[in-house]
């Protein structure tokens, strides 16, 4: 399998570095963002990038971004989502061995525009432990096939804090991700090539999350809510892209 996956020449790699670079910034600013900016990028370009490497990267930011804020993180919405996570991980690699994944990854994005377009209009979302387990459950479907989970959890808690929203999200795409590349690997969708590239690519992910600590105090929580939800907007789009540019 992974001889047959497309290197990336000097002009790709600086592509793939720029990408991680500015998808790592939003991620540091708002909670959420990495895999959302990037996968419309990797979906067109660089299919080489989903899911794996995204979800390794877009795991460690994840984790800095929840250790910079630790003393803000839901620990019980991390239970929840966490719980629902790992039953929509189960599920999207049945579905990623026995039918075709872009099909529900279609709906899921669906979805999420459908709850981006509820949010900008008014509607308010409460984090009930129902409604955390579910999104965890969309979470686990879309970040495995497409390495874009953070909407559905992130439009259920888009009214917290903006520090216990990043924590939060951060502590539950970490501990997601985890499960979801372990996943993969057992149904050998995700090998040493890809570990290799998400490792090549690392500094430059460190380099925009610490950039994102200059910027992060500076946006007061209406405008991270509503970059929060245009980024989820935009990672349901590139979900759309990859099913339909990318297949």
């Amino acid at each position: 399998m992974t001889s047959s996956l497309p290197y990336p020449d000097l002009l790709q790699y600086a592509t793939m570095a720029a990408v991680v670079f500015g998808a790592a910034i939003a991620q540091g600013v708002g909670g959420v963002g990495f895999a959302m900016f990037a996968a419309p990028v990797a979906a067109m370009f660089f299919p080489q990038l989903a899911p794996g490497p995204l979800l390794t990267l877009g795991g460690f930011i994840s984790l800095l971004t929840a250790l910079r804020e630790r003393a803000a993180i839901d620990w019980p919405s991390v239970s929840y989502a966490l719980a629902g996570r790992a039953v929509g991980t189960l599920i999207a690699i049945y579905a990623m061995t026995r039918f075709a994944p872009q099909a529900l990854g279609v709906l899921f994005a669906a979805l999420i525009l459908v709850a981006v377009a509820l949010s900008a209009a008014g509607l308010h979302f409460s984090a009930t432990p129902g409604r955390v387990s579910g999104a965890g459950i969309a979470s686990g479907i879309m970040g495995t096939m497409t390495s874009v989970g953070a909407p559905p959890i992130a439009i259920v808690m888009q009214h917290a804090a903006p520090p216990r929203l990043r924590a939060t999200l951060g502590m539950v795409l970490f501990l997601g991700s985890i499960f979801s590349l372990a996943m993969l690997a057992w149904a050998k969708r995700y090998t040493g090539y890809h570990a290799g590239l998400a490792l090549s690519l690392a500094p430059f992910l460190l380099a925009g999350f610490a950039v994102s600590n200059r910027l992060r105090h500076r946006l007061p929580p209406r405008a991270v809510r509503a970059v929060l939800l245009a980024v989820c907007a935009l990672g349901a789009l590139g979900v759309l892209a990859k099913a339909f540019w990318g297949h």
